[in-house]
């Protein structure tokens, strides 16, 4: 395989220097990073990102990756650019975006005010994406704006959990009844939020899917880009859906305080760019309820890891996306039996 990807960049380029693969991410896809010589007289290399994943013959320009990185681009967010395809044996060149994710930039912050700055500039760009690049009049449309989280797709990643942590991971066995309030617990959930309106979702938008392209030889700041990548999974949902991931994040643990903070600012650029007046208690109740059923579908997602490829890396990480669970639920008493149920089943 490393031939063939060999093969693709010796196509786009005569000057490969190396070939590295990268670590992966929670998908199936691979990366690689190709780096170039320079032509004579300019000093440095370039570099460029294969991502290998399924041929994609029959899609070809109409794969979801490639239409979503095309719409968004063309709705203003800053994503990756794409250099050359192979279809056939699916491989796809990149813009190199480095290797400093949100994430990774926000272990190094000196203190809770330049975290905060950080996640504005991530915000406006999530503001962006909802604002301008969801479907308008005599706009082109796309495979993402006909799919939507709506109750079914919500409670069926509910259940998704159920399956993957609780009855193949925990191998615990749930009662009857317990089962029943687990249900109807998310059910009432799920059906709160399919009723809200609906914006374009990124699907996947936390501190791992944001990179910090800084200028050569400079460090990240808030002034650098921040370029979103892992999009093709985009579909219609409420615009709490990437706060919430963002926000809730299962890899970084904001202080609530923070959190509201964040909110706030949300709201304000929303309005500013939207033109539409939100109502805060409201966008928080429906804020509060989404990062239940995200974070507990990031649970199902990380235990399937090991289930299905035997990737036990993401495990560590449900410890912190249950407290984010457990913390929510706290602030509403009309879930308290959902709560003490899905608890019972993780801790005893």
């Amino acid at each position: 395989m490393e031939k063939q990807i060999i093969d693709f960049v010796s196509n786009s380029s005569s000057q490969l220097q190396s070939l590295v693969k990268l670590p992966g991410d929670a998908s199936s896809r691979k990366y690689y990073r190709a780096t170039f010589k320079q032509p004579e007289g300019f000093a440095g290399a370039l570099s460029c990102i294969v991502m290998r994943t399924d041929p994609f013959v029959e899609q070809g320009l109409e794969l979801p990756f490639l239409v979503v990185r095309s719409h968004l681009h063309d709705s203003g967010v800053r994503v990756p650019s794409v250099y050359n395809l192979d279809p056939a044996r699916g491989l796809i060149l990149l813009e190199d975006l480095g290797d400093a994710t949100l994430l990774r930039v926000l272990q190094e912050c000196a203190n809770s005010e330049v975290e905060r700055h950080y996640y504005e500039r991530v915000i406006d760009s999530l503001v962006q994406l909802q604002t301008k690049a969801g479907p308008a009049p005599g706009a082109k449309s796309i495979d993402a704006f006909r799919l939507e989280f709506d109750q079914e797709k919500l409670m069926w990643e509910v259940r998704f959990t159920f399956e993957h942590f609780y009855e193949k991971y925990l191998k615990r066995s749930i009662l009857p009844a317990h089962r029943a309030v687990m249900e109807e617990g998310f059910i009432e959930i799920c059906a709160r939020l399919a009723s809200e309106p609906k914006v374009l979702a990124h699907r996947d938008f936390h501190s791992r899917n944001v990179m910090v392209l800084s200028p050569e030889g400079s460090r990240p700041s808030v002034d650098s880009e921040f370029v979103m990548i892992d999009f093709q999974d985009a579909r219609m949902g409420p615009a709490q859906y990437d706060l919430a991931s963002l926000l809730k994040d299962s890899y970084y643990q904001l202080e609530e305080s923070q959190i509201q903070r964040l909110i706030d600012y949300y709201i304000a650029r929303y309005e500013a760019l939207s033109g539409k007046a939100l109502d805060r208690r409201r966008f928080i109740e429906i804020f509060d309820l989404m990062a239940v059923q995200r974070n507990f579908k990031a649970i199902g997602s990380f235990a399937s890891f090991l289930n299905r490829r035997g990737d036990a890396s993401y495990l560590k990480y449900i410890g912190n996306t249950f407290e984010n669970i457990r913390r929510t639920l706290l602030k509403y008493p009309q879930y308290s039996a959902l709560r003490e149920t899905l608890f019972h089943y993780y801790y005893f």
